[in-house]
């Protein structure tokens, strides 16, 4: 059967129609719905706060090395360099994999609870701990580097990063930031149907701001206050406006697979993977691709992998692929690497909890929406909104989250269910501050402006 499938991902692509099909293949029952948690975390060098290159007895690639030696992950090679682990227990597994400045992530398997994602997060941080203390490597929790200037940052051994790096100053800004200086915790979900995908993909568009700002961790670049709340979330507004945003599409009428399809036809292209290596397509049409008439590779034609790696390549605030993807959240202390699955199964994953966050959004203009982006970054849960402020909206969606969970009743071994993994976002909405405003306050009281001292307070 694999061999089959290889087979078919491989096939070039005949029709649209097979792409829309790609799409509805990930449409499951409930029973089979899942949730997979991603994180990603800047690794330093505890005797001096640098950043951790690839090369060295005390680099990325050292490091990846002991995890497999210490835990018995299995490597994943680009050419003859190791850039990636996955787990050898089952096909279904988590990964560990690079980002383009050596930002350390962990992509979850797909489980059934929070309890099992925390135990998995858990286990995932204390073994990076145990390998990373044997190479005097730290890891921390940010959603952007908060000292070292691009210049200090290192890059990846990877080929597709080569090609991203050169096209991101031709379409934005701060493309280089997003990639190299940028941390996030996101959270993929399953839907039953296109109807399902499609209120779930709605709800959780216009609710991305209100995770912006509950997750708001990034408040310092180059050893002091940036000016706003969520760096990160910032960055995303200048980095490839053809493949980032809120897509205004998905609340018009016909929504649905096929128009999701057409958007991501319209993105240009990145690269295409062949025979072991990634050929620059940088800014090339994928329509193009589907009909053998790709400047790059002239004659050849796109197949359901080159699709797949396409569909990789957008950035919107929520991503649709075989699931969906909330992207909104910025790098953060443990405690809230359980909190997002918690908050956006709670809100996603119960017909009352999804009514109630659609009903929530219903009436909001495209413009709200889009200025709720705009300001979160800097405002955080003060953003303004009809009168007031973003805070209300927040508690609201705690409180929707959380009756989601306590329906949901799945029990840990503690005796409590997963209600207790939103805790920290019932501190954030009940102190009225983000993340963020408390890491300033620390840098300006406790830490008298000195920045290394969260290299102490949030690492892991």
């Amino acid at each position: 059967m694999l061999a089959r499938d290889e087979e078919t991902a491989n096939r070039p692509i005949e029709s649209k129609d097979e792409l829309v099909a790609y799409l509805e293949a990930g449409c499951k029952p409930r029973a089979d719905w899942r949730i997979g948690t991603e994180h990603e975390k800047f690794g330093f060098h505890k005797a001096d706060l640098t950043p951790v290159a690839y090369e060295g007895p005390a680099g990325i690639a050292s490091l990846l090395t002991e995890m497999c030696t210490r835990f018995g992950w299995e490597p994943v090679y680009e050419g003859d360099k190791v850039i990636a682990l996955k787990d050898p227990c089952c096909e279904a597994g988590g990964s560990v994999t690079l980002e383009p400045g050596g930002q350390f992530e962990l992509s979850g398997a797909p489980l059934q609870t929070i309890h099992e994602t925390c135990n998995e997060v858990n286990s995932h941080l204390e073994q990076v701990r145990e390998a990373g203390d044997a190479l005097g490597i730290g890891m921390l929790g940010l959603g952007f580097s908060p000292k070292w200037t691009m210049a200090e940052t290192p890059r990846m051994p990877k080929g597709r990063y080569k090609i991203m790096a050169a096209y991101m100053p031709k379409v934005g800004k701060l493309g280089l930031d997003m990639m190299f200086r940028s941390c996030t915790v996101q959270v993929n979900l399953d839907y039953a149907d296109e109807a399902d995908m499609v209120r779930k993909l709605r709800a959780s568009l216009a609710l991305q701001p209100v995770a912006t700002a509950l997750f708001a961790n990034s408040p310092f670049k180059e050893g002091k206050p940036n000016g706003f709340l969520s760096y990160r979330s910032e960055i995303w507004r200048d980095t490839d406006n053809a493949r980032a945003g809120m897509l205004p599409f998905a609340f018009e009428p016909g929504m649905g697979f096929e128009r999701y399809v057409d958007y991501a036809l319209d993105v240009p292209m990145y690269f295409v993977y062949r025979h072991g290596r990634y050929f620059d397509a940088a800014g090339a049409s994928f329509r193009d691709f589907l009909a053998g008439k790709l400047a790059q590779l002239p004659g050849e034609r796109a197949t359901l992998s080159d699709w797949s790696d396409h569909l990789t390549t957008l950035f919107p605030e929520v991503r649709l692929k075989k699931f969906l993807e909330m992207r909104g959240a910025d790098g953060g202390p443990w405690r809230r690497l359980c909190a997002l699955p918690a908050l956006w199964t709670g809100l996603l994953y119960g017909d009352p909890s999804l009514e109630a966050a659609c009903e929530l959004v219903k009436d909001w203009t495209g413009e709200e929406r889009q200025n709720l982006r705009d300001t979160v970054p800097r405002l955080g849960l003060d953003a303004p909104f009809r009168g007031g402020t973003l805070l209300p909206i927040a508690r609201d969606v705690v409180q929707i989250a959380k009756q989601g969970l306590q329906n949901r009743a799945r029990i840990g071994s503690g005796g409590d269910d997963e209600t207790i993994f939103l805790e920290s976002l019932e501190e954030i909405v009940g102190s009225q501050k983000t993340p963020a405003e408390m890491l300033l306050r620390k840098y300006e009281q406790e830490w008298r402006g000195d920045i290394d001292k969260i290299f102490t307070a949030e690492a892991y």
